[in-house]
Formats: C-alpha cells, structure tokens, sequence
C-alpha cells in the first residue's frame, strides 16, 4: 500500500550572514496511514526544520536543496505557493508549540477556527461555519462550546488554547497532521489530557500524525514509530519498543540514560550528554555525534557511517554495527555482523 507521505533525500538550508545552515541533510522516511511517528532530538537537530520543509513554510531564509516529498506519490517540491495553500489545513495540517502566539489575540477563537473552514470552502454558509465550529469544539471537549465561541485567545487557559489549535487543524479533516512539541507549554497533567486527546481524535478521524518533540516519555505515550535525528540526520529508526528495549545507536543511548526513572535512587545522578551539538554551517565530515561519544573510533571523525539494517524496521547509523568493528567496548558486540548496509 502506497505511503502518505514519503521522503527522499531531503537536504534543506539556511542563508544566513554567517555562512549557510545545512539543517537537514539527506533525510528519508515514510508516513503509512493510520501510523504515529515521533520524531525526537535536542534542539538544533533538524525536527522541526524537517516539518517545515514538508510544507514548504521554511521562510525567505530557508530553501529546500534536493530532495523529493511525496504526499501519495504526488510531488510536493516544485508546488507553487498557491497550490500549496490548497494542501496545507486541507491534506496536511500542523499545530505549532505556542498557541499563544499562533492565535490572534484580537480575534474570537471561533471565528478564527471558521475562517480555517471558509478558506478552503467558499459555499460554506456562515450558518453551516458555526455549526462546524461547534463539532470542533465538542471534539476537542472544549466546555459551553456554544459560549465559547466568542471568546477571545486571553480567556483561555493554555491547555484550552491548545485544544482551539487541534480544532483548527481538523477542521478539514487532514489526512496528515504535523504536531511539533504542541504540549511543551504545558503542565504535566495538562500535557497528559492533550496527548490522550490527540490518540482519541486519531482514531475517530482516522488520520495519521508525525509528532516532533524532545521528550522520549511523550514519544513511548504516542508513538508507534521513531526517528532519532541529530546533526540534521535520522541517527536510528526504529519501532517503540525496540528503541527503549534494543537501542542501536550511542546517541538513542545518551538520551536515554539522561531521563529520570520512576523508581530511582535520588543519589543516583542523571547521566548527561557531555559537548554541544554540531556546527551545522561546517557539519563534520563524520558521524556528527562523534566528538560527543565514547565508544567513537577514528573512523567515525572521517568518514559519515552508512545505514545497516538492525532488524526488518530497525536501521541505524553507526560504525559500531560494522561486520569489522572492533568487539572490545563495542555495545553492540554480535550484532552488526547481522547488519545489512542499506
């Protein structure tokens, strides 16, 4: 069955005055219907960039390189600007981090939500909107719909603000929805209502959604499917389980060893990741995380490593997992003979 959205190759920049910001480089994957892909890495990794570049809201800064982006086998790089207003909201919609500052604070919730509809439904009667407008906000389980409908940004908790934004973004029903770190605002319990939210409103809709944050706990909540990016590349690429239970990269590693645990020693310290992210105006010509990691070789500081296959929907991007890495210190010892290069 054809994906709905596929990826190939995508290298997208920056011009900046220091030089050119090579945020995404050459990152490839597939949307299959229904599926929840997570896409996590510290800031600067290329997560949100990769989003952006899907639909082509990069900026007058930012341009896509090479690349091909396919939403059912339709390209989407050479769309012009306002074909691409069709798709976006329509086919493919994205909640952005800070509803604050993505709802108009002078403008009633309900009339933005209505003018999401309109834009892409010009018959649609004012009478019709507002009927729309209210089974969005009983979706979302926002209160009183009906007197909330002309209520302003400020009169809104975060968390209800949140919940207008996941409202507008399915007002035409999409068959993609792009979430990039939409809870990161909140408090925890706020941020557990959303994402339970988010999971009931997938299934009724029957949509997929990519979801981009930094947080491996709301990844293993959401998530069937992850994409570890760092350096502008997807490090590892794997189903839930196999990247908390069989980890194949020393990156997934690191992020893992640095989350708190439920039942641990408060003695016990948390296990950062020692350095900074790479300077992606000049990327290494290596593995990018080699200079951060200890199990890193020569070969790894001067040649990028190539993709080996783990497992049938496992890949990762690790010179450790080579036939001929070395066994001693390796933590994938008798694994990468295993591994095919893809």
């Amino acid at each position: 069955m054809e994906p709905i959205l596929e990826i190939r190759d995508l290298n997208t920049s920056f011009l900046t005055s220091s030089g050119e910001v090579q945020a995404v480089r050459g990152v490839s994957f597939k949307v299959e219907k229904g599926q929840t892909i997570g896409i996590v890495g510290e800031s600067g990794s290329g997560k949100s960039v990769t989003s952006l570049s899907i639909l082509k809201l990069l900026g007058s800064t930012g341009r896509i390189k090479s690349g091909s982006i396919r939403l059912h086998g339709e390209e989407l790089i050479g769309k012009t600007r306002k074909e691409m207003r069709q798709i976006r909201g329509r086919r493919i919609a994205m909640i952005f981090q800070d509803p604050m500052t993505s709802l108009n604070p002078l403008i009633p919730v309900g009339e933005q939500v209505g003018e999401m509809i309109w834009a892409h439904d010009k018959s649609i009667s004012k009478e019709e909107r507002r009927a729309r407008v209210l089974e969005l906000f009983e979706m979302v389980r926002i209160p009183e719909p009906v007197k909330r409908l002309k209520s302003f940004p400020h009169e809104f908790s975060g968390g209800m603000r949140q919940r207008v934004m996941i409202a507008m973004a399915l007002a035409c029903k999409p068959e993609l929805l792009i979430a990039d770190e939409p809870t990161t605002a909140l408090d925890a319990s706020i941020q557990d209502q959303i994402l339970k939210l988010m999971q009931q409103l997938q299934h009724e809709i029957d949509m997929s959604i990519l979801f981009i944050t930094h947080d491996l706990g709301v990844v293993a909540e959401l998530c069937t499917h992850v994409l570890v990016m760092y350096g502008g590349l997807i490090m590892e690429e794997a189903g839930i389980d196999d990247i908390f239970e069989r980890p194949m990269h020393p990156y997934t590693m690191g992020l893992l060893d640095s989350i708190p645990g439920l039942h641990q020693d408060k003695s016990q310290l948390l296990k950062p990741i020692p350095g900074s992210p790479p300077d992606m105006i000049h990327p290494p010509k290596g593995c990018p995380f080699a200079p951060r990691c200890s199990y890193a070789c020569r070969v790894c500081l001067e040649e990028l490593p190539p993709y080996r296959q783990v497992s049938e929907r496992h890949r990762s991007m690790c010179w450790m997992l080579a036939p001929d890495a070395p066994s001693e210190g390796n933590p994938f010892k008798g694994i990468g003979s295993k591994g095919a290069v893809i």
